[in-house]
């Protein structure tokens, strides 16, 4: 007849210890494998502003220091909204033709359908996904939070241009169009935003 451990046995408590300290283990691969998610996502954001990878365009101080090529090409524009914000986002332009190296600016038109104050913010890319690395905007409101009253619409300005060195790449020899799409999400918890000077000294006045 095989003899059990007892509870209190050496067996048992090497047991027990054995137990904690696998347990302990697959805790901090969890908090690991969970910390570098989250790190991953600014990482990734910040490699595809960088390199123009998976479509995200590029960011530019200024214009081109070339002049616009002869060359033109269609830039088409897209909007999308993710469920649960009730706003209305469309293009005032479904489409210009632009010469390689012209800085454009167009619009897009954005209302709040709902009846209480809603924030969100824009992702947005380019297709085919090899040009994003030339398209270059200099204005963008995709970079801040934004925040829409009641029944608020705003127009929204892009200032972009076709990178001249477009030009030079094979693998675009062919391209003839390009598509920028926004798409709002949401924002959950915006960021606080600094109280002006005199909104302070009234907030100070009704104490």
């Amino acid at each position: 007849m095989t003899e059990q451990p007892q509870p209190n046995s050496p067996s048992k408590r090497r047991g027990l210890g054995r137990d904690a300290r696998v347990a302990a283990l697959c805790g901090l691969l969890v908090a690991f494998m969970v910390g570098a998610s989250y790190a991953a996502v600014p990482f990734y954001n910040w490699f595809c502003r960088t390199t123009g990878f998976n479509g995200t365009t590029m960011v530019a101080s200024s214009a081109p220091s070339t002049g616009p090529l002869a060359r033109t090409i269609a830039v088409r524009f897209d909007s999308n909204v993710s469920g649960g914000l009730p706003w209305k986002f469309v293009p005032e332009k479904s489409e210009v033709t632009v010469r390689i190296g012209e800085v454009v600016t167009v619009f897009y038109s954005v209302t709040n359908q709902s009846a209480r104050t809603t924030v969100a913010q824009a992702a947005y890319n380019v297709a085919p996904l090899t040009v994003g690395a030339y398209f270059q905007k200099i204005n963008c409101f995709c970079f801040t939070e934004q925040t829409l009253a009641p029944g608020e619409t705003r127009e929204m300005p892009v200032v972009f241009y076709v990178d001249p060195a477009l030009v030079g790449d094979s693998e675009n020899d062919g391209l003839n169009s390009i598509t920028l799409s926004y798409t709002f999400y949401p924002v959950r918890d915006p960021s606080p935003k600094p109280v002006a000077s005199g909104e302070a000294d009234k907030r100070r006045g009704n104490l």
